[in-house]
Parts: structure tokens; sequence; C-alpha cells
């Protein structure tokens, strides 16, 4: 995976982690650092692979 990627797709997420974690709060699910390390692994996972789509489809028009 493309390292600058990867840190855009984490900054990103970074955005839009307090709304995460206050949906996740009023579900009664706590949100630890130790439990968002694999979810962050796989929020760059998903986004590397629709980046990849996107630039897949762009190339093909």
């Amino acid at each position: 995976m493309n390292q600058d990627k990867s840190l855009e797709f984490m900054q990103i997420a970074m955005k839009y982690l307090p709304e995460a974690k206050a949906k996740l709060d009023e579900a009664g699910i706590e949100l630890s650092f130790e439990m968002l390390s694999p979810f962050m692994e796989l929020f760059t996972n998903v986004m590397n692979e629709a980046y990849e789509l996107g630039k897949k489809d762009a190339l093909e028009e």
C-alpha cells in the first residue's frame, strides 16, 4: 500500500473519530486505543481498495 495514501486515510479517519466515538458512547460501547488499532487497519484497507477502484475507473474513461 502506498505509504502516503495510508497516511491520508488515517488523517481522514481521525477527522471523523470524535463523531464515531460519540455514536459508540451513545450505544454504550467504550472506545479505547487498544480497540481502535484493528479498526484503523481495517479502515485503511477499505479506503485503499476504494481508492484503487476509483483509480481504475478513472483510467478506463
